[in-house]
């Protein structure tokens, strides 16, 4: 897969990338997603490698879909954009991360617009789900300005969750982020 935005590629992971991950890792980047990354450096290239062949079963029900955000003038990679499958809400959500050196620059709102345009265009779903921990203003701000509408607010404890937190929801449907600037 492969998508270009003015400023960013998103594309299939590589297992080169592992490195570039471990980064973001070693910054609290990955802490939402994957919980204490404080050894990911033992399980990335593993974790990497089972993105590719999730990717090649093609399926958003199935587990997840993780692919890279990389700069468009350099290849550097600086997040990744990609679903999971919420089987507790039988959803199909986005799930993104952002390195922390490049954060407050719209890259991950220019990421969420593009990659849902592609889902939408290659999936039969008509809408995608999206939960932010109320602490992380900033989470929810992205996917506000992606177009994410806020459906719900309650206590919530995903499945691979330790405790239960005040969670923001959001859904966008299809159609309604097209044409946005």
């Amino acid at each position: 897969m492969r998508i270009e935005t003015d400023r960013l590629i998103i594309r299939s992971l590589l297992q080169s990338d592992e490195a570039a991950f471990i980064e973001m890792a070693s910054d609290g980047s990955l802490n939402d997603i994957f919980g204490d990354c404080s050894e990911c450096d033992k399980w990335m290239g593993k974790w990497i490698q089972e993105s590719i062949e999730l990717e090649a079963q093609n399926n958003p029900r199935h587990a997840y879909l993780a692919f890279a955000a990389a700069m468009k003038d350099s290849g550097q990679v600086i997040g990744s954009v990609g679903t999971s499958y919420y089987e507790d809400l039988r959803k199909i959500g986005v799930t993104y991360f952002l390195g922390a050196a490049f954060r407050g620059r719209g890259y991950m709102t220019e990421a969420l617009r593009a990659f849902t345009a592609y889902f939408f265009e290659h999936y039969a779903s008509d809408a995608l789900f999206a939960a932010a921990a109320a602490r992380n203003e900033a989470s929810c701000r992205t996917l506000e300005q992606a177009g994410f509408v806020l459906t719900d607010m309650r206590m919530y404890q995903d499945m691979f969750d330790d405790t239960a937190e005040y969670t923001h929801f959001y859904e966008l449907k299809r159609g309604t982020n097209e044409n946005r600037d």
